[in-house]
Order: C-alpha cells, then structure tokens, then sequence
C-alpha cells in the first residue's frame, strides 16, 4: 500500500495541474529561463556587461556567484513553502532547477566541498530542517560539509531589515568548526544559500571560509532577489 501511495501523481506547484511533477515542464520552461547575470553577484543585467556597477566598486568576498532563479512570482511562493510551510519534498526538483542554470553545473563539477549555509540552533528548531543542506544534498551529496559551516549564535530575521542592518546583524555570525578549518586550505568551495537579498548573509559567511585559504569560492543560491536592496 505504501510503496503504491509514492508513485501516485501530484499537482505542479506552479499552475496546480493534475496530474503533474512538483514542477510541471510547462511552468518550468516558461518562468524559469536563463537569463544574464553579474558574474559576481548573480543580479540579472541588460547591459551585455559580465559585472554589475556595485560589484565594481565593492568587489565582494568570492570569485564568482551563480543563482537559479530569480526571487519574483511565482518562485517565491515556493519557495515560502518549501523553506517554512513543512514542505521539504520540493528539494529534488528545486535542485534540479538549480543545476539546469548556466554554469552551474561545471561549478559543482570542479568543487571539493560543498558548504551549505547553517542555521542557528533556535531557527533549526523551529523550521524542523535546513533548506540549504536539503538542497546541498540533492545537488553533490558525496561533496557535502555540513558540520564545517557553523552559525555560531542566533540573529534576528534578515527579510525586515534594510541594507546596512543587514550587515549588522549577521557580523561575526559565522566561524568554521576549529578541527575542520584547514581541511579547506587550496580547495575550489561552493558555499550554497537559498536566497539572496542584499548579499549580507553570504558575505559573513564567506568571511572564515576565505580566511581559511580556500583556492576559489564560488556562492550558488537557488533565488536572487531581481535587485539589491539599499534602503
């Protein structure tokens, strides 16, 4: 009976087709298409430039940053329900759309550890799972580190505050687990997030990994907001 109940079909959680995939092709081909982006931030350009203005002038703490998605309708939806309405199973397939984005893939190919963003302990507790690691573990299992990465204390929700808070809040958040730390010296690492706002969050945790003398740092998340927020 159960193994009969996984292998009926569901609805696309896009369109809510039935019967569909989690995310049916239809939706898939029409909302998630390629598009050009800043090599360093993944903000999405018009101008035919590799990097944006921002970047340029405050290069951030990595070689290259990659993203899936952008944050708009409908992907944030779900990705609302995914990270914080008990929506796990979503991991393959939004993985598989992160992969399918340009370069990504050679990205996770030429990566030795694959970092997913941690979660303080209160907000583990209250989510029940890491988005980040279930996405980690979907894209290069075998290339998961997922005690290396620590949150080392709880901050306040980053999706309120403004730019410049943002910074504030997350400063000395992160730390690398002291024994594993120099496992990462010369090594290509991907660190993974499942969105990415300001860059605020990112850039904290980037900070021990890049002090730990990794090779090359690239930042993959799944969603990028279409602009970053400077008020």
């Amino acid at each position: 009976m159960f193994s009969a109940l996984l292998k009926l079909p569901g609805q696309c959680e896009v369109c809510r087709s039935w019967p569909a995939r989690a995310l049916c092709e239809a939706c898939v081909a029409r909302f998630a298409r390629p598009k050009p982006r800043c090599r360093l931030c993944a903000l999405p350009l018009n101008t035919g430039t590799p990097v944006c203005g921002d970047c340029l002038l405050n290069p951030p703490p990595w070689q290259a940053c990659l993203a899936g998605l952008d944050y708009a309708y409908p992907w944030a939806g779900v990705l609302g329900r995914f990270k914080f309405r008990q929506s796990a199973g979503l991991a393959a397939s939004l993985a598989s759309l992160m992969r399918s984005a340009p370069w990504v893939e050679p990205a996770l190919d030429e990566a030795e550890v694959l970092l997913p963003m941690p979660l303080s302990t209160q907000r583990l507790k209250e989510r029940g799972y890491n988005q980040s690691l279930l996405l980690a573990r979907q894209l290069a299992p075998e290339k998961v580190q997922a005690q290396t990465l620590l949150r080392i204390r709880h901050t306040e929700a980053q999706s309120e505050l403004p730019r410049e808070q943002r910074l504030r809040n997350v400063a000395g958040a992160f730390a690398l687990e002291p024994t594993a730390a120099a496992s990462l010296a010369g090594k290509r690492v991907v660190l993974l997030d499942d969105v990415m706002t300001s860059g605020a969050s990112l850039r904290a945790a980037a900070l021990p990994v890049q002090q730990a003398g990794v090779a090359h740092l690239t930042c993959l998340v799944l969603a990028r907001t279409p602009a970053p927020m400077h008020a």
